[in-house]
Formats: structure tokens, sequence, C-alpha cells
């Protein structure tokens, strides 16, 4: 296997190595460059060409686009809470429907092309905090066109992520490095907080909003005891969570 030299160099053993082709390995979606070898049978190094250092990925670009449509889905809402413009409902509508479609994109052109990335981690979660968080506040807001959504909702959602990144900040001050396992509950939980977010927006009757609401919550409420769990067992497990040698 290759072993990573300052992030942009690699060394394979020179038999993995083929005729410097295809089986040279690829960061973040771009082929690297075999530079130096000592011998026939020595390993190889490699690195990244020059002009690909800065260059953004495809996924990452995808998922900064998603963060750039979520000020105009905000503002067309506050436009529709006031002026009640069905075209205003409708556009905020299609923003909100685009940016929740790409997350699935940006996923998989990161898995299907290799380009998962460092910016790609802290991005990707970012914006769907930005589009949900920010659809249930103006959502939850009195509305004369629109039904509105119930506030433990938003309760329950905000506090379960302001307790997590908490959670996630002393992992890293305590340990140095935080572990996060992604939980099917809380993409599910994501799903439907997404799901009652376009029934209000669909203006559908509220009863079915209701009912999709308690799911939502319920898994978001498990989810945020799994994470919690996770980050108490990397807590346990590391020695700066013991007591200090000769006490």
């Amino acid at each position: 296997e290759s072993v990573a030299v300052g992030g942009m160099w690699r060394i394979l053993p020179r038999t993995h190595v083929r005729g410097y082709g295809a089986h040279v390995p690829t960061h973040h979606g771009v082929q690297m460059r075999p530079v130096a070898r000592a011998g026939e049978d020595s390993p190889v190094l490699l690195r990244l060409p020059p002009d690909s250092y800065r260059k953004l990925t495809t996924a990452n670009k995808i998922t900064v686009g998603r963060i750039l449509l979520i000020p105009g889905f905000i503002y067309l809402l506050l436009r529709h809470r006031e002026e009640g413009a069905d075209w205003q409902r409708w556009a905020a509508l299609m923003c909100f429907a685009v940016v929740a479609v790409l997350d699935g994109v940006d996923g998989y052109v990161a898995r299907r092309y290799q380009q998962r990335s460092e910016l790609g981690a802290v991005l990707d979660p970012l914006a769907d905090k930005l589009l949900l968080v920010s659809a249930l506040i103006l959502l939850s807001l009195d509305q004369r066109y629109l039904g509105t959504l119930p506030r433990w909702l938003n309760f329950i959602v905000i506090s379960r992520d302001a307790l997590v990144v908490l959670g996630l900040g002393v992992v890293q001050f305590t340990v140095g490095k935080v572990a996060v396992r992604p939980r099917m509950t809380g993409k599910v939980a994501t799903v439907l907080q997404m799901a009652v977010v376009l029934w209000t927006l669909l203006g559908w009757p509220s009863e079915g909003q209701w009912w999709i609401a308690a799911a939502a919550a319920g898994l978001t409420l498990v989810s945020g005891t799994q994470y919690l769990s996770d980050g108490m067992r990397q807590l346990s497990a590391s020695p700066a969570s013991g007591p200090k040698p000769g006490q």
C-alpha cells in the first residue's frame, strides 16, 4: 500500500506501478506522477502535478454551489411571508429541492471519482445544516400564506445539533482527533426534516405535516443520543480521561 508523505507525495512498491500508467494512484481524483526511483525493484516516489495543488474538486464545487443557493432561498421565503406571491413560494421550493438533490449528487461524485477531501467533510454537513435550520426557523414564524411548522421541532433539531457540535469540540480538544461514525438514524432524520419542509412549502394538509414532524423529531433525538454515546466512548478510551500519573 502507498504511504503518505506530506499529503502531496506517495511512495509505492515498484511492482504496484505498471508503466507509470493506470495503476498509479489518485489523490482527490487527480492522478499522481512518478518522479524518481533508484532501481528496478526500488520504491517509486509519486507526487501530484504542480497545477493540481489548489484545484477545488468537482464534488466540492457542487457543495459550494449548494451553499450559495441558500441565501436566495431565505430571501424568497421572507418575501413570500410578506407579500404572498405564489411565484415566490414556488421559487423558494425549487431552490430548496435543488440544494437537497445536489446533496446526493456531490456525495456520489466524491465516491465515484475518489474526490473525498477534508474540505468536503466540513462543507457537506454545513450545507445541510444551513439549509435545514434556515428553513425550519423561517417556516416556524407566523405565516399568513403558508402553514406553520411546530416550534418544538426547531427546538429539538437545533438543540441536538448544538450538543453534537459541543461534544465534537470537547472530543477534539481532549483526544486530539474526532472519529465521526455516520448513523442511519441521522440520515433518515435529515430526509424527514427535508420532507416536512417540502410538505409545508407545497401547502399540503397540516395533519400529514404533524406526523412527519413527529417522526423527524423522534429520529433526531435517537441519532443525537447515538452521536453523544460515540463521543463518550472516544473520551473514555483516551488516556487524557484517566487520572494523572502519581495521583
